[in-house]
């Protein structure tokens, strides 16, 4: 069989000559943002489609990761636009100096997903005479 070319090789041609074949990666990033109150920095991630108990929410080395999984129904469809991600998606987000850990919170609502990280309160030692 001639012609036969991997499909690394062949996007690579395709691109020389101005083609671009896009993929879908296997992970995807969900629209996050940070901000910060007066009491917390709050981390909103929009995700429709989910369910609180479908998030994987976890902690470690000053870095606040979330995942999950958004599934699609399996019924077969042909798509005419195709823009809505499914799958597995994850973000992450470094934690910003002064976070008290032991109270984080996340609440699902309205298609958002949001994590409340509550500032740590400045500790006040007394001086002894």
């Amino acid at each position: 069989m001639t012609g036969y070319r991997k499909t690394s090789e062949l996007s690579e041609v395709l691109q020389l000559f101005g083609w671009q074949i896009q993929t879908r990666p296997m992970l995807w990033s969900p629209p996050t943002d940070v901000y910060e109150t007066d009491e917390a920095y709050i981390v909103r991630v929009e995700i429709a489609g989910m369910r609180e108990e479908d998030f994987e929410i976890t902690l470690q080395d000053n870095y606040l990761f979330i995942q999950g999984i958004r599934t699609d129904t399996p019924e077969r469809r042909a798509y005419h636009q195709m823009e809505i991600r499914f799958g597995r998606f994850a973000t992450i987000v470094e934690l910003p100096p002064g976070v008290n850990t032991q109270h984080i919170e996340a609440e699902y609502h309205n298609g958002f997903l949001f994590v409340t990280l509550p500032k740590a309160k400045p500790a006040f030692l007394n001086i002894q005479d």
